[in-house]
C-alpha cells in the first residue's frame, strides 16, 4: 500500500501507448493548459475593466487537474470548489464560451449551462434533469454536481455521491436503475484548497468516508495559503496529510489510502492519480491526495493582491515552480517536443482564448443593446407628447451612452419615465407598460424562477388520495402509524434508504423504523454516526443519483449543525442550476416538545429564513405526517417533515391506505369552524388550541382553528385570508420565539393573502418566550404557550372589541 510521502517520478505510463500517441496526449494537454491559463489572465482582466463582477481562477493549479481529469470516466461525479476550469476543460465538461458566459452572468441556460448565469464565475455543474423533469442517463456522462462559494461546503455532498457507488453495487435489488450507475463503479472526486481542510466540515466527512469505506477521492490543492493566512496558521504540522496519517488503513482495518506529490511535476501527477484511483474504484477506499507545492500567479481572486502579504521570496520562488512552467521545462528535456513548437502552441491558445471571449461578449452585447434601443426609442417617443420632454429626452441620451450597459439600466430608465410621465394619459405612455410588462416577465424567467423543480413529477402534482377507514380500522400509537407507513413504502420501491443516529438496529428514538432493519437490511435502512452535516450530504448525493433517501436528524434543535448544509446546498441546488439538478432528499425530525433547553426547539423563523428552496411540512399528527411522507416519496423536490415529539404514543385510526393516501402540500385545513376569532397554528400547540376552543365556547366564543399543515408553500388556498372574511380577528399560535414563525405566517396572511383589510382589531401572537425553555413540565407552562395563554389571549381580544360583554379577567 502506498505510503504518506511525496511520490516523484520521471516515467510517465505508456505501456498501450506508441510514442507518437504519447507526444500528442501531452502536448495536448499542455494546450489545455495553456488555454486555462490564459482563461484566468483574461478574466482578471475583464473584471479589473469593469465588464464582470468578480473573478475567481484556477491559474496554478492546472497541471494537477490535467492528471486528474485522466482518472475520470463515464458515470464519476465531481464535487469540487471554485478552482478546477482545467479539469473541467480537460474532460469535456465545460468549454471556454461557457467560462466567459459565467464570468458576464449571461443568464441564459444555453450559453452557461452550469447556472444560466446565476453563479460566480468556475462554478461548475453539469444538466442531468432534462428539460421534461426526467434524469438524464448518468452512467453514461461525466457528471458534475453544482459548486458552491462556501470553500468546504460541499464535502458533505461528496460524501454522498460516493456512499451511492456503495449502495449500487452491494444492494443488488438496485441493479434496474442502470441509468445512475454500473455496479457501483464509479468514483465521487472531490477538490478542495488547503486552507478550507481546517473546516469541520472537511473533518466530520473525511471521517464519515474512512467508517463506510466509500469510492470517495479526496485532492487537496495545496498553495501554502487560504487567502493570506499561511498555512502555520491553518493546519497543525503545516500539513493536512502529516495530521491524517492515522486514517491510514492497515490491515483488517478500515481507512483511507494516502498519497502526496507535487504540483508542478506532471509524470508524478499522472501516475499518483493512476495508483490512487484505480485503488478507489476497484476496491472502494477513499483515497486522499495531497497535491503540494502549488502557486497561485494572480493571487486569491480580483478582490486583491497576493504581494501584499507574500513575501519577495515566496514570489521568486512562485515563479520559477509554476506548473505550466515546469511542464514546459519537461517535455523539452523529454524531446517530447521543441521550444519553437511549444512557442507555437502558446501563441495559438492565447489567439484562441481571446477570440472566444469576444465572441461571448459580443453574443451578451447584442441582446442587451437591442433592449436598450427599443428602450431609449419609446422613451423618446413618449418625450414628444409630454411636459416633461426635455427630463425625458436627457434620460435616453443616459441610456444611450452607457458604457457596458445592463438589463438593469434598461428597465431602470423605463421605470424613470414612468415616474416622469405619471400624470400623463397618452398611448405612447401605454407603449412602455407593456414593454416593461414584457421585460418582467423575461426577467422574471431569467432571474427569480426555478426555486423548485418545477416539473411534472413536484410533490405539488401528485395526486391526492385520501386516507381509507373500514370498521376494522383500529386506534394505534402514531409511531405505529409511521411505522406501517414506512413499512409499506419501503416494500412499494425498492431505492428508498433510511439512516440516521439510531435509525437501524432500535428502530429510531421513537420506534417509527422499529424492526424495519430486519426486514430490509441494513444497506437500506442504516445507523449513522453523531454527524448531523454529513447526514444531510450523505442523503443529497444519494438524491442526486436517483435513490431516495430519508435523512433523519435525532432532534429538531440539531438541524441547526447541518444548516449549512441544507442551507447553501440544498434550499439552493434547483435554483442555481436552472433546474438543471435536483435532489428530492426528505429530511424527518421531531420536535416542539418541552424537555429541555436542547430537546424542545421550534426554531422555525430561522429554518423558514434558511431553507427557502424546501418544502417545510408541521404535521400536527403522525397520520398527517404519513401522508405527506406517502407524498414525498413519489416527488422530486426536497422537503424537511417535523413530527410532534410528544404525539408518538397518542392514540390514532390506522388508514386501510396507509402507504397510499397523501396529504397535499400548502392545502390549509379547518379543524374547527368558528365565527369570532381565527387562530391559525401548527404542529403541537394545535392541541393546545382545541383544548383551549372548550372553555372559550363556555365563556361564548366561537374560535375558527386553520391548520396550514405546510408553512412552504403556506396555504395555496386562500384559507386563512377567507376566514378573516367572517372573523375579523387572527391571532397566531406559535411555540417559536417573539416575531420568527409568527412573523412569517403573518406577512403570508396580512400581506400575500391580503387579509389585512378583513381585520377590526389588532392582529396577534402567541409565542414563547424569548429564551429557549427551561427543562421540566413548569419550565413548559412557564416558556411555551399554554391553555391558558391560549385562553386570556383570545378573550383578551374580545374585550377589545366588546368590553361589556366580555369583561376584564384581571
Amino acid at each position: 500500500m502506498p505510503e504518506t510521502a511525496i511520490n516523484a517520478t520521471d516515467k510517465l505510463n505508456t505501456a498501450e501507448l506508441s510514442f507518437d500517441d504519447f507526444k500528442k496526449l501531452v502536448i495536448e494537454d499542455y494546450r489545455i493548459a495553456v488555454e486555462s491559463r490564459q482563461a484566468s489572465l483574461i478574466g482578471r482582466r475583464e473584471v479589473l475593466t469593469g465588464k464582470a463582477k468578480f473573478g475567481i481562477f484556477g491559474d496554478g493549479k492546472e497541471v494537477a487537474q490535467l492528471a486528474m481529469a485522466k482518472a475520470f470516466k463515464k458515470g464519476d461525479w465531481r464535487a469540487g470548489y471554485y478552482r478546477d476550469q482545467t479539469f473541467m476543460f480537460a474532460t469535456g465538461m465545460s468549454n471556454l464560451f461557457e467560462f466567459f458566459a459565467q464570468l458576464y452572468a449571461y443568464p441564459d441556460v444555453e450559453k452557461d449551462p452550469a447556472s444560466a448565469g446565476r453563479q460566480m464565475n468556475c462554478h461548475y455543474a453539469t444538466r442531468y434533469v432534462n428539460a421534461d423533469g426526467n434524469w438524464a442517463n448518468q452512467a453514461e456522462t461525466m457528471n458534475c454536481s453544482s459548486d458552491i462559494s462556501t470553500t468546504g461546503g460541499h464535502m458533505p455532498r461528496l460524501l454522498g455521491l460516493a456512499y451511492a457507488s456503495k449502495l449500487y453495487r452491494q444492494n443488488k435489488e438496485l441493479a434496474y436503475l442502470n441509468q445512475f450507475s454500473v455496479s457501483g463503479n464509479e468514483v465521487a472526486f472531490g477538490t478542495i484548497g488547503n486552507g478550507s481542510t481546517s473546516e469541520g466540515l472537511f473533518f466530520e466527512a473525511f471521517n464519515a468516508a474512512g467508517v463506510l469505506q466509500v469510492p470517495m477521492a479526496i485532492s487537496v490543492w495545496d498553495d501554502a495559503y487560504a487567502i493570506s493566512v499561511p498555512a502555520k496558521l491553518q493546519t497543525t504540522k503545516e500539513d493536512i496529510s502529516e495530521i491524517l496519517k492515522g486514517f491510514q488503513r492497515e490491515k483488517d482495518t478500515n481507512g483511507y489510502e494516502i498519497f502526496k506529490v507535487r504540483g508542478w511535476d506532471y509524470p508524478a501527477l499522472c501516475e499518483t492519480y493512476e495508483r490512487a484511483i484505480k485503488v478507489c474504484r476497484e476496491e472502494h477506499v477513499p483515497v486522499l491526495i495531497h497535491v503540494i507545492e502549488m502557486t497561485q500567479p494572480q493571487g486569491h481572486s480580483t478582490s486583491g493582491s497576493h504581494e501584499r502579504y507574500k513575501s519577495k521570496e515566496r514570489l521568486v520562488w512562485e515563479d520559477e515552480h509554476d506548473c505550466i512552467l515546469q511542464m514546459r521545462k519537461w517535455m523539452i528535456a523529454s524531446a517530447i517536443t521543441t521550444e519553437a513548437e511549444l512557442d507555437e502552441i502558446e501563441a495559438t491558445a492565447k489567439k484562441y482564448v481571446r477570440d472566444c471571449q469576444r465572441q461571448v461578449w459580443n453574443d451578451l452585447s447584442e441582446g442587451i443593446l437591442k433592449e436598450l434601443n427599443e428602450a431609449s426609442q419609446l422613451i423618446e417617443s413618449l418625450a414628444q407628447v409630454v411636459a416633461a420632454q426635455d427630463e425625458l429626452l436627457l434620460l435616453a441620451s443616459i441610456l444611450r451612452d452607457c458604457v457596458d450597459p445592463g438589463r438593469n439600466n434598461v428597465v431602470g430608465a423605463i421605470r424613470k419615465a414612468l415616474r416622469l410621465t405619471l400624470k400623463d394619459d397618452v398611448y405612447q405612455r401605454e407603449a412602455l407598460i407593456s414593454w416593461l410588462a414584457d421585460e418582467n416577465a423575461k426577467n422574471k424567467e431569467r432571474y427569480n424562477s426555478k426555486l423548485f423543480s418545477e416539473t411534472l413529477r413536484s410533490p405539488l402534482n401528485i395526486e391526492k388520495v385520501d386516507a381509507e377507514y373500514n370498521d376494522e380500522s383500529k386506534f394505534i400509537d402514531g409511531r405505529e402509524v409511521l411505522n406501517a407507513c414506512f413499512d409499506a413504502n419501503f416494500e412499494r420501491d425498492k431505492s428508498i434508504v433510511a439512516f440516521g443516529e439510531d435509525v437501524g438496529a432500535i428502530g429510531d428514538v421513537n420506534q417509527g423504523f422499529a424492526g424495519l432493519q430486519s426486514k430490509y437490511g441494513d444497506l437500506r435502512i442504516t445507523d449513522t454516526g453523531i454527524r448531523e452535516a454529513t447526514i444531510i450530504g450523505q442523503g443529497m448525493g444519494l438524491a442526486m443519483r436517483g435513490l431516495k433517501p430519508i435523512a433523519e436528524i435525532q432532534y429538531l434543535d440539531y438541524l441547526l449543525y447541518a444548516i449549512n448544509v441544507i442551507s447553501d446546498d440544498l434550499a439552493s441546488l434547483s435554483y442555481r442550476t436552472y433546474g438543471g439538478q435536483k435532489a428530492p432528499l426528505i429530511i424527518r425530525t421531531r420536535g416542539h416538545r418541552l424537555e429541555g433547553i436542547w430537546h424542545s426547539g421550534s426554531p422555525m423563523g430561522l429554518i423558514l429564513n434558511a431553507m427557502r428552496g424546501i418544502h417545510i411540512c408541521v404535521p400536527r399528527d403522525m397520520t398527517q405526517a404519513a401522508g405527506m411522507y406517502n407524498l414525498l416519496l413519489r416527488g422530486d423536490e426536497p422537503a424537511l417533515v417535523i413530527e410532534c415529539l410528544n404525539g408518538y404514543r397518542l392514540k390514532e385510526k390506522l388508514p386501510v391506505n396507509v402507504g397510499e393516501f397523501t396529504v397535499p402540500l400548502g392545502k390549509a385545513e379547518i379543524l374547527k369552524q368558528g365565527t369570532d376569532i381565527t387562530i391559525v397554528s401548527y404542529g403541537s400547540t394545535l392541541r393546545i388550541v382545541m383544548e383551549a376552543a372548550k372553555e372559550l365556547e363556555e365563556l361564548g366564543i366561537n374560535i375558527e382553528v386553520i391548520d396550514p399543515q405546510t408553512l412552504h408553500p403556506f396555504d395555496t388556498g386562500n384559507v386563512c385570508g377567507q376566514s378573516l372574511k367572517k372573523t375579523s380577528k387572527l391571532l397566531i399560535v406559535d411555540e417559536d420565539l417573539p416575531g420568527a414563525g409568527s412573523a412569517y405566517i403573518l406577512q403570508r396572511v396580512l400581506e400575500a393573502q391580503k387579509g389585512y383589510y378583513s381585520l377590526d382589531a389588532q392582529p396577534r401572537t402567541l409565542s414563547a418566550k424569548e429564551h429557549r425553555p427551561p427543562y421540566g413540565s413548569d419550565g413548559d407552562y412557564f416558556t411555551k404557550p399554554s391553555v391558558d395563554d391560549v385562553i386570556e389571549t383570545v378573550y383578551g381580544m374580545m374585550n377589545e372589541t366588546d368590553p361589556y360583554k366580555f369583561p376584564p379577567i384581571f
